[in-house]
């Protein structure tokens, strides 16, 4: 039996030196690939199977030394290797960003000339990458793939659905380097370094004022509009938003349903009652760019950096 699974191994693995032998006329029997009855220890062949064969016979098989991962040819495994070696050898001419492979910087330098040859069929939008496009196509199919498994709801992204697992398994992976807070996700990190950083990239083109997120600038520019359909009752006075009414009403009822758990106070907004407890914690998470002086509330640190910006600054304002 374990002759008959020898044979087997070599016409599989050595096919080409075993090949080579039955047009000569040998028998195989008496190769130097096969012992015989009367030799214990044959001589092992010269020939040996080409590098590109594996020891399982499977043909063209070119593996990673780092990571062991196998492919068909070598072009692909070098693209793989520069995963380990970090090489980068296509280069942006425009920019000078590199890429592993051409593919990618073909793809990039759509950024530059605008091209973008994916166009969807159902609405003329196009893309600059397929996958973006593939993406697209979900929103006119109502195609959503990924499911999650604890509650059932489906996304068209798996990025989406990673992002949403976040709130069944608690995990805040991203975490600000000044205060030490964690976030779900890195756009919401990025929206919370700015009342670090002071950065308000959001600007009204009507009077100038800046923002640090997108909502906050279009709640602003309704400021602008005449449009205010939330009207007061008791004294007629009119707002944008519901919740904006609910606030002031709360002038006249006296109502203040915000309660701090150290003290007692109670205040009528919940920003008002947030920005009461860092008195008590001492917390002062939001820092000026300019001299490093900290504050425990956003709005005393841009009152303070009026005084660099000002050409008649007022007096130091003072937290309460």
């Amino acid at each position: 039996m374990e002759e008959v699974n020898l044979h087997q191994h070599i016409e599989k693995v050595h096919s080409e030196e075993h090949s080579q032998i039955l047009r000569s006329g040998g028998n195989p029997a008496g190769s130097p690939l096969l012992p015989s009855s009367t030799h214990q220890h044959p001589t092992p062949p010269k020939t040996l199977p080409t590098p590109t064969q594996s020891h399982t016979g499977t043909p063209g098989a070119h593996t990673c030394s780092q990571c062991g991962k196998s492919f068909r040819s070598e072009p692909s495994l070098k693209k793989h290797q520069r995963l380990h070696t970090g090489e980068r050898p296509h280069h942006c001419s425009q920019c000078g960003k590199s890429f592993t492979q051409l593919s990618s910087l073909t793809e990039h330098q759509r950024t530059h000339t605008g091209e973008r040859p994916y166009h969807c069929s159902q609405c003329g939008k196009s893309f600059s990458r397929l996958q973006h496009l593939k993406l697209h196509q979900r929103t006119h199919t109502g195609e959503r793939p990924y499911h999650c498994s604890q509650c059932g709801q489906s996304f068209r992204q798996v990025g989406h659905l990673k992002e949403h697992q976040r709130i069944h398994t608690g995990e805040r992976p991203y975490h600000c380097s000044q205060c030490g807070k964690t976030f779900t996700q890195p756009s919401s990190l990025s929206i919370h370094q700015r009342t670090h950083t002071g950065e308000r990239p959001y600007h009204c083109s009507q009077c100038g004022e800046s923002f640090s997120t997108l909502p906050h600038l279009k709640r602003h520019q309704q400021t602008h509009t005449v449009e205010r359909p939330y009207h007061c009752p008791q004294c007629g006075k009119s707002f944008r938003q519901v919740g904006h009414l609910k606030e002031h009403q709360r002038i006249h009822t006296g109502e203040r349903p915000y309660h701090c758990s150290q003290c007692g106070k109670s205040f009528s907004r919940l920003q008002r009652l947030k920005a009461h407890q860092q008195t008590h914690t001492a917390e002062r998470p939001y820092h000026c760019s300019q001299c490093g002086k900290s504050f425990s509330r956003a709005s005393t640190l841009k009152k303070h950096q009026r005084i660099h910006t000002s050409k008649h600054p007022k007096a130091e304002p003072e937290e309460g």
